[in-house]
């Protein structure tokens, strides 16, 4: 395949995680084993939900399927995802069980310093319910997924992506969950993991900010299969590689307020880049440009996200 898509019609379909995020951060240095006074805010999150947001912000057709509880976070979830634009009729709400939500405790300097998840609701997201909704992957040109899904789960997405001749792209999530991936290396147009994710499909280690360390694991991931491979590193930049080539792109200078969503909207970023026909370095400079918008807004995602708003940090 391709870096740039065979088949370019039809929308983006987002699959995974969807959930309210909290994030604290501390006025102060960190006092473990005490009340810390901090700023504390939440917002819509979730590696897929928060994909599929950027997505749509830069104008990109997207239909999300996620999981949410029959509860007013859930609903409000929904609500404020469809309101950027995101297409979100086949999503499930579950009874019982409670919307998915990430808690994340940041240092004085805006890093995480510590980060909980409860996304058990994403095992509702069945190879029943999947395979009910396959006439979404028959009309996507590009099926995302992160690695919260089962493992059952993941391997449908796949499947049916393949069936549809949809270019799969794939977020590890966390190092964790990204072994689910291992399995699927060869199917995958595009993977954007951090170094500790990367690190779990290839044969060393990967400190952090390596950068030679970085575009290693990517041109390893590429020798397995991947189209795209993308190395992200924080403030040390990403490294990327395809198989015509690798190369690194050093991290914008910016204010951190929140580091949460960075990651997601540099590969949403990315993939709306290759679908419009950018070239691979520039796609990865806009997603290097969108992680930064991102770390500067108070939320998950940059409310006035856009192509021109990308081109214009990059100036």
């Amino acid at each position: 395949m391709s870096v740039f898509p065979e088949r370019k019609e039809g929308h983006v379909l987002v699959i995974g995680a969807a959930g309210l995020d909290i994030v604290g951060r501390p006025v102060e240095r960190l006092d473990p084993g005490t009340s810390n006074p901090g700023r504390l805010r939440t917002s819509p999150g979730g590696v897929a939900r928060n994909v599929a947001e950027n997505l749509a912000r830069l104008g990109l057709e997207t239909v999300l399927l996620t999981a949410i509880g029959d509860d007013v976070e859930g609903r409000a979830l929904l609500e404020q995802t469809a309101a950027a634009g995101v297409n979100v009729d086949a999503c499930l709400t579950v009874p019982e069980r409670a919307t998915g939500a990430y808690l994340a405790v940041l240092d004085e300097r805006g890093g995480l310093h510590l980060g909980l998840d409860d996304m058990r609701i994403v095992e509702a997201i069945t190879p029943e319910y999947l395979e009910g909704c396959e006439a979404l992957f028959k009309e996507a040109c590009v099926v995302f997924v992160d690695a919260n899904l089962p493992p059952t789960s993941l391997r449908t997405v796949v499947r049916l992506a393949r069936r549809a001749r949809a270019a799969i792209a794939a977020d590890p999530t966390s190092r964790s969950l990204a072994s689910r991936l291992a399995r699927h290396l060869q199917h995958l147009w595009l993977m954007t993991p951090n170094e500790a994710e990367a690190e779990v499909f290839c044969p060393h280690e990967l400190p952090h900010g390596d950068r030679e360390r970085a575009l290693s694991a990517a041109r390893h991931l590429v020798a397995q299969g991947v189209e795209v491979a993308i190395v992200t590193m924080a403030e040390f930049g990403v490294g990327y590689a395809t198989p015509e080539g690798s190369g690194h792109i050093p991290a914008l200078q910016t204010e951190i307020q929140d580091p949460t969503g960075a990651g997601d909207a540099l590969t949403a970023t990315v993939i709306f880049a290759l679908l419009n026909d950018i070239p691979v370095d520039e796609a990865v400079r806009l997603g290097v440009s969108a992680a930064a918008l991102t770390l500067r807004a108070p939320g998950s995602v940059h409310p006035e996200l856009s192509l021109d708003l990308l081109y214009d940090q990059l100036l």
